[in-house]
């Protein structure tokens, strides 16, 4: 099931995985929308019979702030998105997996709760912060009933993020002269992150979140 607000995006994916010999179905979805969410695990386990995996990612900064300036309908906004966008899909998805006593669920989080965001993103960081902390509430709650629960904390990764959330470019340009290896993350990287966690080479991992960062990003 891939889900997102863009549609182009969730057809796109689907067209890949499908072309690839696998089964896919393209759902528009707003995730800061309890009903919608429940809507997409229903028919996700229509169509399929079984959900094993779940990634959240869906989250952003929305934009840049200083701390005195983050009013709130940004503060709001960015933990619907992000903080409730996760729990919703975290409480839809857990009654299946309880009964089926399996699941893995993998959370995206963010550097930026380690770092603080001052200056430009005190929101954001406070938002993953909390994905963070309920990442690992959930994942010692339901791990005697074989479900794991784990999150990523990247570094600056290249997808649309930075240009939505209006990042400047000598931000942008701190941002890499902070990572050592002297580049940023590629979406694949997390994807292969994100199929480790979910396979049986880690039965044993949850509760944790992991840093994938070239080095950086604590600046």
């Amino acid at each position: 099931m891939c889900a997102d607000i863009n549609d182009d995006g969730t057809r796109q994916t689907a067209e890949q995985i499908i072309g690839q010999g696998g089964k896919a179905l393209p759902l528009r979805i707003d995730v800061t929308s309890r009903g919608q969410v429940d809507d997409m695990v229903r028919q996700a386990i229509d169509t399929f019979g079984d959900v094993h995996f779940q990634f959240n990612s869906a989250g952003a900064a929305l934009r840049r702030s200083k701390f005195l300036d983050i009013d709130d309908a940004l503060f709001d906004k960015t933990f619907s998105l992000n903080v409730k966008g996760t729990l919703y899909c975290m409480q839809a998805i857990l009654p299946h997996m309880q009964k089926n006593r399996h699941g893995v669920i993998v959370n995206m989080a963010s550097m930026a709760h380690r770092r603080g965001g001052p200056g430009s993103s005190v929101h954001y960081a406070a938002a993953k912060g909390a994905v963070v902390t309920m990442t690992l509430g959930v994942a010692r709650e339901f791990a005697h009933l074989g479900i794991r629960c784990l999150s990523i904390s990247p570094g600056p990764v290249r997808t649309p993020f930075q240009a939505a959330a209006q990042t400047s470019p000598e931000l942008l340009q701190g941002f890499l002269d902070d990572v050592p290896m002297k580049r940023f993350g590629e979406p694949e990287e997390i994807g292969e992150l994100v199929l480790f966690m979910c396979s049986n080479a880690c039965a044993f991992m949850t509760a944790d979140t992991v840093y994938v960062n070239g080095g950086g990003g604590w600046r």
